[in-house]
């Protein structure tokens, strides 16, 4: 796709001065003197349209994203680029589509990376205009040149400092992923020299439990399906693992641990501009969240894990306002993909449901090509310029992301980065309320669906009807193409697509045409 370029006539006026020549901020200009904004990016792991209070959840209350969403704009909109966390997390920090990169699909937690260090990314776009750049939390794109090659007991010669981040306190992939350890800056943070750390997506180490082997040894959570292989803090996990001692994670603690890294970053970094990725791993499985978010919700552990996700949201914006710094910083909150129930552990997440619908009104969940699978909250706060407008339905993909961004900081793009990436600045910052003409969404088999405003079409696939290795998550194939009116039939219940064959000619066309890159927005 041919690149949208970023001009002075696309920027925002407060970006214009930099695009032209301007030096970046200076550090020692007071924040909120500063024309460019702080940007700090909130990017939950499988939180649904409907976990969030004002969202419309039931049994969990959320005060925190509730306030940020009064105090800005709360998109009913919105969607990831695919289902699953892998691809949504590189397509927002690549401005690419995952599915043009093979390699793309759910990581494993010794995956060499998937972003290769000459690869332009959100945080080399920051990086180049003159902010500090972090990353805390989930990662799950891979760390070290090779996928199984990795020395975790020595500096990783590979790692987010090659991609742009001047600083990462990170989890390797996902909580129930072997390494169980924190990964600071490419090396185990808290390393334990006497309990050398081994890793193996193959097989077991002699002499190491699991939990299909030992399930007595599951004293915090069991499994429901898979999830048995190594065994840390009582809990089973994918992949195998020797070592680690005083490095090993707590899952209680997670939480805690990625919220005060991020909040002592910010506290060191409140003179410069500065950008931060900060990704929890709630309300990814293994949820065990800490004993105060305990009986938060009426919904158990999932539950209490999005008590315990606002809970982080709320440190963030409590320490950027005891700095002063609230009002010029831009913070953008959202999810990876869709909800998902039960996910591999017995934690009842099904049974306490109750009245919660952690889709809200859309069909599917994560991993499907429903639209429950790609629609998630997006909630925009920066005060020196939005005014608190409450809601806005605008059509709008995380893909933009990144050259809107760019837009407002006035980033020089090279030549081929972000070539899915276009402009919509004012989607985000709410001037505009022109919807994206298309947005593409991707199933965990890879099946694509285009959304526009007012129709879903889902290209045809002869994959099974539901998840086989064990969520009761209906995928979304189907053997012909089908066509729904998203204005009258928000939870795709009547396929239109025999009735509408002129659409779905159109929809086609339009989607070999974005697959060959050649397809540009109006």
């Amino acid at each position: 796709m041919k690149k949208q370029l970023l001009t002075l006539a696309c920027l925002s006026p407060l970006a214009i001065g930099m695009a032209s020549g301007a030096s970046a901020p200076k550090k020692n200009k007071k924040v909120q003197e500063r024309d460019l904004p702080n940007v700090v990016i909130i990017y939950a792991d499988d939180l649904g349209y409907g976990d969030l209070e004002c969202y419309g959840a039931k049994g969990v209350e959320t005060p925190n994203v509730n306030r940020l969403a009064s105090e800005g704009i709360r998109f009913t909109n919105t969607h990831t680029v695919a289902a699953t966390s892998t691809p949504s997390r590189y397509s927002l920090l690549t401005g690419e589509y995952a599915w043009r990169k093979p390699g793309t699909d759910v990581a494993a937690g010794n995956a060499g990376m998937i972003i290769k260090p000459g690869q332009y990314t959100m945080a080399d776009m920051f990086k180049h205009a003159g902010y500090h750049t972090s990353a805390f939390g989930k990662w799950h794109l891979g760390l070290g040149d090779k996928t199984g090659e990795q020395d975790w007991n020595a500096p990783l010669p590979a790692s987010l400092g090659d991609l742009g981040f001047d600083y990462h306190y990170i989890m390797a992939a996902t909580a129930d992923r072997v390494p169980c350890v924190f990964i600071e800056n490419g090396m185990v943070d808290n390393y334990d020299p006497s309990a050398p750390i081994e890793v193996s997506y193959k097989e077991n180490f002699p002499g190491e439990p699991t939990g299909k082997d030992n399930p007595e040894l599951l004293y915090n959570l069991k499994s429901s399906h898979g999830h048995d292989m190594a065994i840390v803090n009582g809990i089973g996990r994918i992949g195998y693992m020797k070592g680690g001692g005083k490095a090993l994670w707590k899952d209680e603690n997670i939480a805690d641990s990625i919220t005060t890294h991020a909040v002592d970053y910010i506290k060191a970094h409140k003179d410069v501009p500065f950008f931060m990725y900060f990704a929890p791993n709630d309300v990814h499985v293994p949820r065990f969240p800490h004993e105060r978010f305990r009986g938060k919700s009426t919904m158990g552990f999932r539950g209490d894990a999005i008590a315990q996700f606002d809970w982080s949201v709320g440190e963030i914006m409590k320490t950027l306002e005891e700095l002063g710094i609230a009002d010029n910083t831009l913070v953008i909150l959202s999810s990876d993909n869709g909800p998902v129930v039960d996910d591999g552990y017995d934690d009842q997440a099904e049974k306490l449901l109750g009245e919660h619908r952690p889709t809200g009104p859309y069909r599917g969940n994560k991993y499907s090509a429903y639209e429950g699978g790609t629609m998630v909250p997006a909630i925009v706060r920066w005060p020196k310029r939005i005014h608190a407008s409450g809601e806005s339905n605008v059509l709008m993909s995380q893909i933009d992301w990144m050259a809107s961004l760019g837009s407002l900081i006035g980033a020089k793009m090279p030549k081929g980065s972000a070539p899915d990436s276009f402009n919509r600045l004012g989607n985000l910052l709410g001037t505009d309320a022109t919807d994206r003409p298309w947005v593409v969404e991707q199933s965990s088999n890879h099946v694509l669906s285009i959304r526009t405003k007012d129709w879903k079409f889902i290209e045809a696939n002869d994959g099974s009807k539901m998840i086989t290795w064990g969520p009761k998550i209906e995928t979304g194939n189907n053997k012909t193409p089908q066509l729904y009116r998203m204005e009258e039939d928000l939870s795709e219940k009547n396929d239109v697509a025999a009735q509408h064959p002129d659409e779905v000619f159109a929809m086609q066309t339009l989607l070999r045409k974005i697959r060959a890159g050649k397809a540009q927005l109006k």
